[in-house]
């Protein structure tokens, strides 16, 4: 039986990589995604049998419905990476509250809900595993990051407990913690912000969505099947643990 992931986010950056890195490793495809409805399609045009779910996720809603739409069309989830979220950098003198609600709605409220949601089905299917994408910043902090930081530990901290709740029945729950990685985000800073990160990375080099992605197909395997509440960083040694 062909096992299959969800993979939220999965149009661009680290969610692509994880979409192909997922296919090749057997798995069939649900990608989600909410805006990128272009590169969405052309990443599944690639990949035998993948399906593109669109929902907001900010919504209560979508949560449950993205669930059941990816078990009615697959028949199973095996496996759910929850990666789609975004970042609002303010200094917290400056931050907007309706800024910092975003982020929990995008950042921390549909990883609980997608995994509560799922995890009945998983429950049902004697297996699984949810793989989380937190960051660096959830251990280090970072300048003007206050918010998203605190969207990122919380994420930890529930997988940690979620792991507890469901080891019972055979469903692993961990995180990737990326540090800087290459994405469309990173492009943006200048060459002496660059400059700055590289003198800080012990291996002198930004990561990339690829390197991240094997993290998250390594403990979506069985490779990984004593592996639960964890975290693998993923940052070139800025953070060891």
């Amino acid at each position: 039986m062909q096992k299959v992931a969800l993979i939220t986010g999965g149009s661009r950056g680290i969610g692509a990589a994880c979409v192909k890195a997922l296919a090749r490793e057997g798995f069939q495809i649900a990608l989600h995604y909410v805006q990128s409805e272009e590169k969405a399609n052309k990443i599944c045009e690639e990949i035998p049998d993948a399906k593109t779910f669109r929902f907001d996720l900010s919504k209560e809603e979508s949560s449950n419905a993205l669930i059941n739409s990816v078990k009615s069309h697959f028949g199973r989830i095996d496996v759910l990476v929850n990666n789609a979220g975004v970042a609002i950098d303010q200094v917290i003198s400056f931050a907007k509250p309706e800024d910092f609600t975003k982020l929990m709605d995008t950042n921390l409220r549909p990883v609980f809900l997608l995994s509560k949601y799922v995890s009945r089905l998983m429950i049902k299917q004697k297996g699984g595993s949810i793989i989380n994408l937190t960051s660096i910043v959830a251990y280090t902090g970072n300048a003007g990051q206050t918010m998203y930081s605190a969207t990122k530990s919380a994420v930890t901290g529930l997988t940690k407990s979620m792991a507890l709740d469901l080891a019972g029945f055979g469903i692993r729950c961990n995180c990737v913690a990326p540090g800087f990685i290459a994405t469309d985000m990173t492009s943006d800073l200048s060459g002496d912000v660059k400059d700055v990160f590289l003198s800080k990375i012990p291996l002198k080099r930004l990561g990339t969505a690829e390197e991240v992605a094997e993290a998250v197909s390594f403990l979506a395997s069985d490779k990984a099947s004593y592996i639960t509440g964890s975290t693998l960083h993923v940052n070139g040694g800025l953070f060891t643990n």
